[in-house]
């Protein structure tokens, strides 16, 4: 009989060597940016229990990831207005490729891969014209950059795959800024968030915005259930004494829905939307805020808050298989359902902004 490693070379000979998988590192269910306790920052791997399975040191602070749809890749993209975002083999923690924005342009910590992996979307500043762009790097090429086109907004945020297959949709958090002034936001007499859908070619075929009163109401993070309904995170950017929802749902043809009207609850969100997710049957949608540090439950039928749950400097959220998932600055991981807040784990990492799911 053959031994493993000459069956092995073998494969590899032939060109049929089986091709590196997530289940080479164990199924991680989550991927999380984060700081270490001896002030490394990296990128981790999660079971869906929190335990970490990797951890891949980045240059800078990270803010959320994209992985590969089969091949054990992740980008890592760094805080806006950050100017990296680094592939990793999350086998090896090798670096695969850097990538660079364009000289007048800056990246907003997200983007996706298409659903054959094929190419990636990244979500940009081109600062100089003031208008947001989804930039194009072939992931079968070593990440070379083919192109771009218009986010149809100013300041794209978040990005998510639709999932009728027929391209993104871009939280346009509608604020300008440029890197000579820091984070700071130029525009907020003006500014227009929107919601875009757009094809994987760059056509427009859909964009919503809010009514004039809720324009400072900054779209900047989603979620998807399954059914293709659009969840959306705001960041308000007007008077914090208002009380302004800060999530929304909207189904492609009709309009947005805003979550918890009027409810004086929505004070505790400090006009802060972090991260947005789904409950599994989609009943429920959830927001974090690490400046009121909890997390609101809403019902998805009849938009009021249902449940709250304190955590501090909770930010990461997702959909979870008992429940949601939430991550901390101070480290935790916890289960948050109908019985409350259940710890899940306390790591030595302080997670940064997004729990991203693999698929």
């Amino acid at each position: 009989m053959p031994s493993r490693r000459g069956f092995l070379a073998g494969l590899l000979a032939a060109g049929m060597a089986p091709a590196a998988s997530w289940a080479d590192l164990g199924t991680p269910a989550l991927l999380s940016a984060g700081k270490t306790n001896d002030g490394r920052y990296v990128l981790a791997g999660l079971t869906g229990a929190g335990g970490i399975l990797f951890t891949r040191e980045i240059p800078a602070r990270g803010h959320a990831a994209a992985a590969h749809p089969s091949r054990p890749e992740a980008v890592a993209f760094a805080r806006r207005p950050g100017r990296f975002a680094d592939v990793i083999d999350c086998r090896s923690g090798a670096p695969l490729a850097r990538l660079t924005p364009p000289s007048d342009h800056h990246f907003y910590g997200h983007g996706v891969f298409t659903p054959d992996g094929l190419l990636l979307m990244t979500t940009e500043n081109d600062y100089e014209a003031g208008r947001g762009v989804i930039g194009l790097w072939d992931a079968s090429a070593g990440y070379r950059r083919i192109g771009s086109f218009s986010s149809g907004g100013v300041g794209p945020h978040d990005m998510m795959l639709r999932e009728d297959g027929m391209g993104v949709v871009i939280a346009n958090g509608g604020i300008e800024t440029h890197p000579d002034s820091g984070r700071a936001k130029l525009n907020i007499p003006t500014m227009r968030p929107n919601l875009s859908y757009l094809g994987f070619d760059g056509s427009l075929t859909e964009q919503v915005e809010l009514v004039p009163e809720l324009r400072k109401n900054s779209i900047r993070h989603l979620a998807m259930h399954a059914d293709g309904t659009v969840a959306f995170a705001m960041q308000w950017q007007g008077d914090l004494g208002a009380v302004v929802p800060i999530v929304g749902l909207h189904q492609t043809g009709s309009a947005p829905r805003l979550m918890g009207e009027d409810d004086p609850r929505l004070r505790n969100l400090s006009g802060y939307g972090g991260s947005i997710a789904f409950s599994k049957d989609g009943m429920q949608v959830a927001v974090s805020s690490p400046r009121g540090g909890l997390v609101q439950v809403m019902d998805t039928g009849s938009g009021t808050i249902t449940a709250e749950h304190w955590l501090k400097d909770v930010c990461g959220l997702t959909q979870g298989a008992n429940g949601l998932i939430a991550s901390s600055g101070t480290g935790q991981i916890v289960q948050m359902g109908k019985d409350g807040i259940t710890a899940l784990a306390h790591t030595p990492i302080a997670w940064d902004n997004h729990l991203i799911r693999l698929a």
